[in-house]
């Protein structure tokens, strides 16, 4: 797949994925102003235009990165691991998507619903599925 952002000065390539998914952490709704909608791509990604990307370890396990000249979210990535979660809306060429997951839907606030049925996860569930395997505790 490839995305950019807003004034074309990162690309992103990932490998072709289908699903979506949505984080309603308090960190990804402070970020986006709104739940995350973001893309598990795995390690496998290629960024051009690294000169204007900006970094910022929002937690002892993660990263986040976003343009530093148009302000574009570019991927959560999991430091452990090193997989990125890239936002859906970078990829703009009409990849048929499928929303299957939503993360700490106990954190979701009131004032939305996605009217989707997908597999919903607490909390407590995400960092069960994710410390296993990464060593990953706390939000």
């Amino acid at each position: 797949m490839y995305g950019k952002c807003l004034c074309g000065a990162i690309i992103v390539r990932t490998p072709d994925k289908k699903s979506i998914d949505a984080c309603h952490c308090g960190m990804c709704r402070r970020w986006g102003g709104g739940p995350a909608l973001g893309i598990a791509c795995g390690s496998d990604v290629q960024i051009d235009g690294v000169d204007r990307l900006k970094v910022y370890q929002s937690s002892e396990w993660a990263e986040r990165a976003f343009c530093g000249e148009c302000g574009t979210h570019l991927f959560y990535r999991l430091l452990p691991t090193n997989e990125y979660f890239v936002p859906a809306g970078l990829f703009q060429n009409e990849i048929e998507f499928e929303f299957k997951e939503q993360i700490f839907i106990d954190m979701k606030p009131g004032y939305y619903e996605f009217a989707n049925q997908t597999l919903n996860l607490t909390e407590a569930e995400v960092f069960a599925k994710f410390a296993s395997s990464e060593n990953i505790e706390g939000t």
